[in-house]
């Protein structure tokens, strides 16, 4: 097998190239409709505890399968998808842009997959996750606003929309702008580059060729390695997208992204930044999974 194997089997495609921006907001909208209660429960995990907003202080829910119990019993399940409809908005905006960009700018660099290098491969993910983080960031900003909210929940996503430009502004829509390219650049850095050197060694390596157990692999891996890696950025970008502006005087519970870092740290000790790492990481394994062996099959029916 090896090189010859590879490029019998990897399809080449040009530089600007449609296909990878469609097949990745396709892939990208399948994986989260799969995930998505996990999701929820994370974002339930990260906000609570925060010792100096009164809605949140308390600790709610012991963990993740107490969390998913918890919402059922007193929300109902309907409640594990609050926040659907943005984040469905959110992946069909930032996946499509996001994979279409990666493969875009790898195919700018070199035409061939197994010429491709870990740095160039980094620097591609980390640029391809701060444009698409960027442009969909009011998204993301809905979404975790719905999931926090529960079953207080008004408005629906046009509501909710409405209501944080009215109180908040543009402003409102891209807050924590800077966190949400910061840890798009952490995960769709590690993520993407891990998956393909993981796929790219298995298959020079003889021992499986272009399957889906290459596939399954090597997007396990990458989730893994995504969580490790942006945990800490995803506690505090939660949170300060959480905090609603203050217009009128009020007192915001951080003054800004390092303030929250830094209290979240003093306050409730390091390890309150790998709050909701486990569902973080139940989410981002099934998650890349479900979204590589769909962008993969999408792929071949095109070969």
């Amino acid at each position: 097998m090896g090189r010859n194997y590879w490029m019998k089997e990897e399809p080449i495609m040009p530089a600007l190239n449609w296909k990878p921006f469609i097949y990745g907001g396709l892939a990208s909208i399948t994986a989260e409709c799969g995930t998505f209660p996990i999701d929820l429960t994370k974002t339930r995990l990260q906000v609570q505890g925060q010792v100096n907003d009164a809605k949140y202080k308390e600790i709610r829910y012991r963990g993740m399968m107490h969390a998913l119990v918890r919402i059922c019993r007193e929300e109902g399940l309907k409640a594990l998808y609050s926040g659907i409809a943005p984040a469905m908005l959110r992946q069909a905006s930032y996946g499509t842009i996001k994979i279409g960009t990666y493969q875009s700018l790898k195919r700018m660099f070199v035409e061939h997959p197994e010429d491709e290098t870990l740095m160039m491969n980094v620097l591609c993910g980390v640029l391809s996750g701060v444009i698409s983080s960027s442009i969909a960031n009011p998204t993301d900003v809905l979404k975790i606003r719905m999931q926090a909210q529960g079953r207080t929940i008004q408005g629906g996503m046009m509501g909710n929309f409405i209501q944080i430009y009215q109180n908040e502004g543009t402003k409102g829509l891209w807050k924590a702008i800077s966190l949400t390219a910061q840890r798009a650049a952490i995960v769709v850095g590690v993520e993407l580059p891990v998956y393909d050197l993981t796929k790219k060694h298995i298959i020079l390596s003889g021992h499986m060729g272009d399957t889906v157990y290459t596939h399954f692999l090597s997007s396990f891996l990458c989730g893994l390695a995504g969580a490790l890696a942006s945990n800490p950025v995803d506690v505090v970008r939660t949170r300060m997208m959480n905090q609603k502006s203050q217009n009128h005087g009020g007192h915001s519970a951080y003054k800004g992204t390092l303030d929250c870092l830094l209290q979240t740290w003093k306050n409730e000790g390091f390890f309150a930044l790998y709050k909701g790492f486990w569902p973080n990481w139940l989410r981002l394994g099934p998650w890349n999974i479900i979204f590589f062996l769909t962008y993969e099959r999408l792929k071949k029916l095109d070969a």
